[in-house]
């Protein structure tokens, strides 16, 4: 029995069924499978604007399978106004809200299944920690990348253009008119944005993992083939009703795996590193051993694709390019294709039938022609961070992967952009940033600006920035974040001063404070815990939750 049958029968639940009927349904709609869109639409984030006439296609495709449609709405803030702000505090907590939210009403009306609609960086980890938990048949739906604007500093220009632009306009090599009238351009619709970063990361991550119908991550917003996709959803979820097909048949060891390796050889985001970790803890797997898993199969999956801002190509080149189907045929030998998929079949079937008329090299290589023979993600670990730190190596130039400076430090994020901007970094400098991380931040900032204004200044391949907060996939240059511990639990990069010498050794996986243990010890005696910085709220709720970057950051009783 289907779990809306058994709080719609007769007599009992005559209330039920009034419930639904006082909307307009009838005995023939709650007869059939009940099916819930959980849409994530809101006219902040331009990764959800399209979510309505999505919602709209995958209720045409549940209808015509026999399912009956209920949507509902879900929280859905959007990073790229957060950043630099009080408003990125919020973002990576939120995605527990959205798991949450989710859970709570696919449970409170029993549904039969969840079609779960998102496209952006912290929307898509929460709908998957929700199809984890829930056990459920789900599929997730992205609404598609954005398209790319016009050329800009050799590539076509996104959204993030405009910060590198505000850096260029500072160290007086572009004109600030001509930054603002690249807001007009630079995001020529709606979409996640068209680079490779978080929010398209954990979207491509989602049809590694199969919980998203082949092509799903990449077809474009503004293509009618996403709008095709949208309806051959709806009919899926009714199939994997009927079938009994869950998302924890689907959402296993094997699986992470397979995504583990797509995250790499990709050169997706590094917050992957931590979604993935927070999704396993649904599926009980451990942090440690999602963290040994990134660790090995880092080093041994070839780097086959190369995006924005690992190359001049953004996410709709990626997807003519063939997308993820494409990579995970390139490197089949190194997946579990055995494993179940949201299209009913398994990895092996969805890969054989799957073919790219004309794949472009330039984005997508062979094993053989790999871009690199490691994945684009690396665990680090040293004195500085004892329970490990994330980089990208992909997005590192080779001449920067083994980086020394002095240390420049700086408490929260916004000191460090206002001395950025006013030239006040040098050649050969490792700015820290600290007290950003889950707890001390509270809510684990991304440091997007202060790398972008670095790149616009100059400076990226003659500085490094190092962090207990996180970064952005569209960053560039030598970057280490997710520091753990982190600052405010007394990690040693509290204990870092102006001018020590650090190491970043990315080929060598190491990060090391070139400070005798000795000082460290005297440095952490005069060391206090700051102050809460919030109360009362969520935050002061989330700071008090959080755990460590190298467990997800999620949140624990």
């Amino acid at each position: 029995m289907r779990r809306s049958e058994a709080i719609l029968q007769r007599p009992e639940f005559c209330f039920n069924r009034g419930v639904y009927k006082s909307m307009g349904f009838s005995d023939k709609d709650l007869d059939k499978p009940i099916i819930g869109i959980a849409n994530t639409w809101s006219e902040l984030v331009p990764g959800s604007y399209n979510l309505r006439a999505v919602a709209d296609s995958v209720r045409r495709g549940i209808y015509a399978a026999g399912g009956t449609a209920v949507e509902f709405g879900v929280i859905g803030a959007c990073d790229g106004t957060a950043q630099g702000n009080e408003g990125m505090k919020f973002i990576l907590p939120s995605r527990d809200l959205i798991a949450n939210d989710v859970e709570v009403m696919v449970q409170a009306h029993q549904l039969d299944g969840i079609v779960l609609l998102g496209s952006c960086d912290k929307i898509v980890p929460g709908l998957l920690m929700a199809a984890a938990r829930l056990k459920l048949p789900a599929i997730l739906l992205p609404g598609g990348p954005m398209q790319g604007g016009p050329v800009f500093d050799g590539r076509a220009s996104d959204l993030t253009s405009l910060s590198e632009g505000c850096g260029m306009v500072n160290a007086g090599k572009l004109e600030a008119e001509q930054l603002y009238r690249m807001e007009d351009t630079c995001g020529p619709g709606c979409g996640s944005c068209s680079f490779y970063g978080t929010a398209n990361t954990m979207c491509c991550l989602a049809e590694a993992l199969g919980l998203t119908l082949p092509q799903g991550a990449l077809i474009p917003a503004v293509y009618a083939e996403r709008t095709r996709i949208a309806f051959a959803t709806g009919e899926a979820i009714v199939e994997l009703v009927n079938r009994n097909i869950t998302a924890d048949q689907i959402l296993n060891e094997d699986s992470m795996d397979n995504a583990i390796r797509v995250l790499n050889a990709t050169g997706g985001s590094t917050n992957g590193v931590l979604h993935l970790t927070a999704v396993a803890r649904e599926l009980d797997i451990s942090a440690e051993t999602m963290m040994e898993k990134f660790r090995r199969l880092g080093e041994t999956t070839p780097l086959v694709a190369k995006v924005n801002p690992s190359s001049k190509y953004n996410m709709e080149d990626f997807y003519m390019a063939g997308g993820i189907p494409q990579v995970m045929k390139e490197i089949e030998s190194l997946l579990h294709t055995g494993v179940m998929t949201v299209t009913g079949k398994s990895l092996k079937e969805n890969l054989d039938a799957f073919a790219c008329g004309n794949v472009d090299r330039r984005v997508i290589r062979t094993m053989e022609d790999a871009f690199a023979d490691f994945g684009g993600i690396a665990v680090l670990s040293g004195n500085l961070a004892p329970e490990g730190c994330v980089t990208k190596p992909s997005a590192i130039k080779e001449n920067i992967r083994r980086f020394t400076g002095r240390a420049r430090v700086f408490d929260c994020e916004e000191d460090a952009e206002k001395t950025i901007l006013e030239g006040g970094i040098s050649p050969g400098s490792v700015v820290v940033i600290r007290y950003e991380g889950p707890k001390g931040g509270p809510g684990m900032r991304e440091m997007y600006k202060a790398m972008k204004y670095l790149y616009g200044m100059g400076l990226a391949e003659c500085t490094a920035l190092v962090t207990d907060g996180r970064f952005s996939g569209t960053n560039n240059g030598c970057f280490v974040g997710h520091v753990s511990p982190e600052a405010a639990e007394g990690g040693v990069i509290a204990l870092v001063e102006d001018g020590d010498e650090i190491t970043i050794d990315i080929p060598e996986k190491t990060v090391t404070l070139h400070v005798a243990d000795e000082v460290l010890e005297e440095r952490r005696k005069k060391w206090k815990a700051p102050e809460p910085k919030y109360r009362k709220g969520y935050l002061a709720v989330y700071s008090k939750m959080a755990a460590s970057a190298s467990r997800g950051a999620v949140l624990e009783i």
